[in-house]
């Protein structure tokens, strides 16, 4: 802008100049209005400095243009740079739109399966609670979870275990009893009270949980000491010190840890090992352990027996082989004795036989035995084939 203002000032001076000189000379005019030389003069000079400026202000509108010309080509192509840009962010925002329609529908599928999914869990818990609010179906449950445990940790019916036999010095029948090193056992629950513990989760108001909660503890507590009563542990059965009381749900067994832990101090102070399903498995991994070990040992000290059964065996083999070595090698002396000394003892008499027939001429046949007469062949009768 200053470039273009600059010229412009300049020119307007310069006009100013030609004014006040015009003006200076017309003031020098005769009176008798003639045009004198400075009139000439004057004129001249107007009309050079009215060219002079109109050249200026031509050059410089000129020089404007020019640069019009070059800031709207910088404008059209930063102008052109914009619309790209623009169209490069509509593009992206059409594919934003698209994605989000896109993921849109889906967060919808997925929230219409989420929902049919959780309708589904609340069926099967109601009717999982309903299930087991039956003390028989308890049980069975118990059992199928125990079951599941005992396959997942490699345990075979009839080989590690057995389960409902009757002991053979009582009439109680334990759910599980297990087989240990050295013909002992160790015997397993799977009957766990769960009444109350299901009426605390149902229950609406603080009073009523609480009730059901300290309900619940006694009837762990209690169950325990019936455990205790029963001959579980039993010596002449060949039991160990301590009795298995399967809790069939990790919650359960985490509520327990998490509100009195006095209930498991208790259990093990009467010998009795409260286990949730991840701590059967651990306990059952340590007994198959325990198995495996003493049947190795056993299988080491068969191996160490026999292996004293043959060594005896390997020096008696050694010594025969021995005793066998010099007899062959007695008998390869006596050979190389009669292949050797004794051959030649006899080929000296031969090789005078042989000199003294070569001196008498008799022919070889003369020293060989004497040939038999040819048999004659037995003539069949007549008519006989």
């Amino acid at each position: 802008m200053a470039e273009i203002l600059l010229p412009l000032i300049i020119g307007l001076g310069l006009g100013v100049i030609i004014v006040l000189i015009t003006v200076w000379l017309k003031s020098k005019v005769t009176p008798g209005g003639k045009i004198t030389d400075e009139d000439a003069l004057a004129e001249r000079l107007k009309d050079s400095f009215s060219r002079i400026s109109f050249d200026v202000l031509k050059s410089q509108s000129e020089l404007g243009s020019q640069e019009l010309d070059t800031k709207k080509a910088l404008i059209d192509q930063t102008l052109d740079s914009i619309r790209q840009e623009m169209q490069k962010v509509q593009k992206t925002i059409d594919q934003t739109n698209k994605d989000r329609s896109e993921k849109f529908g889906e967060l919808t599928s997925q929230l219409k399966t989420t929902a049919e999914t959780h309708q589904k869990l609340q069926q099967t818990t109601q009717q999982l609670s309903t299930a087991l609010a039956s003390t028989q179906v308890r049980g069975q449950w118990g059992e199928r979870m125990a079951e599941d445990v005992l396959r997942l940790a490699g345990f075979v019916e009839g080989i590690n275990y057995q389960k409902q036999k009757t002991m053979e010095t009582s009439s109680e029948r334990p759910d599980y009893t297990f087989f240990l090193p050295q013909n002992l056992k160790v015997n397993m629950d799977v009957k766990f009270p769960l009444n109350n513990y299901m009426r605390y989760l149902e229950s609406s108001d603080d009073i009523s949980r609480d009730s059901n909660k300290k309900q619940f503890f006694r009837d762990v507590r209690k169950h325990i000491t019936d455990i205790t009563k029963r001959n579980y542990i039993n010596p002449e059965e060949q039991t160990v010190d301590y009795v298995i009381v399967f809790i069939p749900n990790e919650q359960v067994y985490g509520f327990i840890h998490e509100n009195d832990r006095t209930v498991l101090d208790e259990a093990l102070k009467n010998k009795v090992i409260l286990c949730s399903p991840l701590t059967l498995y651990a306990i059952l991994a340590v007994i198959r352990q325990a198995v495996d070990n003493f049947h190795l040992e056993q299988s080491a000290n068969k191996i160490l027996a026999l292996m004293g059964t043959f060594k005896k065996q390997w020096s008696l083999f050694v010594e025969s082989m021995d005793k066998m070595g010099e007899k062959i090698e007695a008998a390869q002396q006596e050979f190389n004795k009669l292949s050797s000394t004794r051959r030649k003892q006899l080929e000296r008499p031969l090789q005078k036989i042989e000199e003294l027939r070569e001196q008498k001429g008799l022919p070889m046949e003369t020293l060989k035995p004497e040939s038999k007469a040819p048999e004659k062949k037995e003539q069949k009768p007549k008519g006989i084939l």
